[in-house]
């Protein structure tokens, strides 16, 4: 009973830790890599897909990605969803290829983003602490239940709050990386 919370407890810090590193692949570096565009969804025979199911998406050169819709007519789809999605870019359209130049950082934009990153990674100890809340409980109502005893419930509390410095830890670690990414000209 205690190890499989224990393994549950785990499996999820493992996801949030990786839901992370997700999210922030998403904030936008000072060099072009294709996963900027993952998170836009564009209009596709009535229903919204991701960007990358209907045009290939590459990297031109450090500061330009270049997007090839497969269709023809779905140039001013993307373009438009790009446009208006929440990065801020101006994409510029040269036949049937969608050139998106990213503008280079200014300072103040990279503090900005690195408060957003900050954010995001405070998300993710939440979830994480969250986890351990839940795992806390289960062991409580193991002990209600006369399941397990005290001792054993104190060694697997402990055990707990470890995986939880572990993977606060490497939140830690994926933020520390993203923010000397960001600040890296």
């Amino acid at each position: 009973m205690i190890e499989d919370i224990k393994k549950d407890a785990t499996a999820r810090m493992q996801k949030s830790v990786a839901a992370l590193k997700q999210d922030l692949t998403k904030i936008r570096t000072g060099r072009a890599h294709t996963s900027l565009l993952d998170h836009i969804t564009v209009e596709y025979y009535g229903s919204q897909v991701p960007l990358n199911q209907v045009a290939n998406v590459n990297v031109e050169d450090s500061r330009t990605l270049a997007v090839s819709p497969w269709e023809k007519s779905m140039v001013p789809v993307i373009e438009k969803a790009i446009l208006t999605s929440d990065l801020g870019l101006n994409p510029v359209t040269a036949g049937s290829v969608i050139r998106v130049p990213l503008p280079p950082l200014t300072e103040e934009r990279r503090k900005d983003m690195i408060k957003l990153v900050r954010h995001e990674a405070e998300g993710g100890r939440v979830a994480i602490r969250n986890i351990r809340r839940d795992a806390l409980n289960s062991l409580k109502e193991l002990l209600k239940e006369k399941m397990i005893g005290e001792d054993e419930e104190r060694r697997a509390q402990d055990e707990v709050q470890s995986l939880t410095d572990k993977h606060v830890a490497d939140i830690d670690k994926v933020l520390a990386e993203k923010e000397a990414e960001l600040m890296e000209i």
